[in-house]
């Protein structure tokens, strides 16, 4: 992607925002907003049942970040009808993401994958299929099953990178290289499948210079989405006890918008912003408690963009 030649980019290019929010690019595609429904395949992860590991990335709760998904009791199909009543509630909507988001959602037999992620494409109403894993749970013929579904419905496949830090890899518990990552992306874009990549801002020991060095190595990756998440403190997970014992920085609201200020202007205009910040289960979060005003957050993350004139892409230069 280094050889793209990027014009100057107007920051009303994306409607009222600074920025390719995921959703104007739902609306470009499908002319209407489209709603996530958090799906949840009975999955576990290769870092918990002991192939790589037990105890699971260290910021990982135990519902493997599936906080907000549906149960694992209920068909896809039960899921994606509890999903659409709980959205029809609150406001009119007609179209979803099938969005499978605790742990890793292709670490399955292939036949397994292809029964419930069929089912979630079938269901009418349902615009896009995407599929939260690791890179190293990717075999030929999972790529396979997904560049199937991909010619009936848009698959998208969103993997944990977090980092490219190495030092900062092995303190999370990731479990793999960043070569597996890498490989992981070629073969998905081979196949047709778009990649949204994972980051969390903040991990302990890393600078705001380390930071910008993950956002300017997925720049020039072959990735269609990114999001980006304030590491989040939570209850019974491993990263709540190193904490305890020895607090680490935690940076307030305003130093992590001037943060996520200076990723935007690094990333590429085409790349498209699925996830600003996170908002993890209120009776789960100790720190930073700041996050749970998501609304606030937003409000004055878009003011400061106008207020500093930036803009997705300003810093880019091809």
């Amino acid at each position: 992607m280094s050889d793209r030649i990027v014009s100057h980019i107007q920051p009303m290019r994306w409607g009222e925002k600074r920025y390719h929010s995921l959703d104007f690019h739902l609306r470009s595609q499908f002319g209407e907003k489209v709603y996530r429904i958090a799906l949840n395949g009975g999955m576990t992860c290769p870092n918990r049942d002991g192939s790589i590991g037990t105890g699971g990335c260290i910021f990982c709760s135990a519902e493997g970040s599936g906080d907000f998904a549906g149960r694992p009791s209920l068909t896809i199909r039960q899921q994606l009808d509890a999903g659409r009543r709980q959205l029809l509630s609150k406001r009119p909507v007609t179209s979803y993401i099938a969005y499978f988001q605790a742990f890793t959602n292709t670490y399955a037999p292939v036949g397994y994958l292809e029964s419930i992620f069929t089912e979630a494409i079938d269901d009418p109403d349902v615009k896009v299929l995407s599929i939260a894993t690791r890179p190293d749970c990717l075999g030929d013929d999972v790529i396979a099953l997904l560049g199937k579904l991909n010619q009936i419905k848009p698959v998208w496949v969103e993997l944990g990178l977090q980092t490219i830090h190495p030092e900062t890899a092995r303190f999370i518990r990731r479990g793999y290289d960043t070569e597996v990552f890498d490989h992981a992306v070629q073969r998905l874009r081979s196949a047709g499948i778009e990649v949204i990549v994972h980051i969390i801002l903040y991990l302990p020991g890393e600078t705001e210079d380390m930071m910008l060095q993950t956002i300017d190595y997925l720049d020039h990756s072959d990735i269609q989405g990114i999001k980006r998440q304030l590491l989040h403190i939570l209850k019974g997970t491993d990263l709540a006890g190193i904490y305890r014992q020895k607090p680490f920085y935690v940076p307030d609201m305003e130093t992590y918008i001037c943060m996520l200020g200076r990723c935007i202007s690094h990333l590429r205009p085409d790349i498209v912003i699925h996830r600003l910040t996170g908002d993890g289960p209120k009776d789960l979060l100790i720190e930073p408690q700041w996050t749970s005003a998501k609304r606030t957050v937003l409000n004055r993350f878009h003011q400061y963009l106008k207020e500093n004139d930036i803009w997705q892409g300003k810093e880019y230069h091809g």
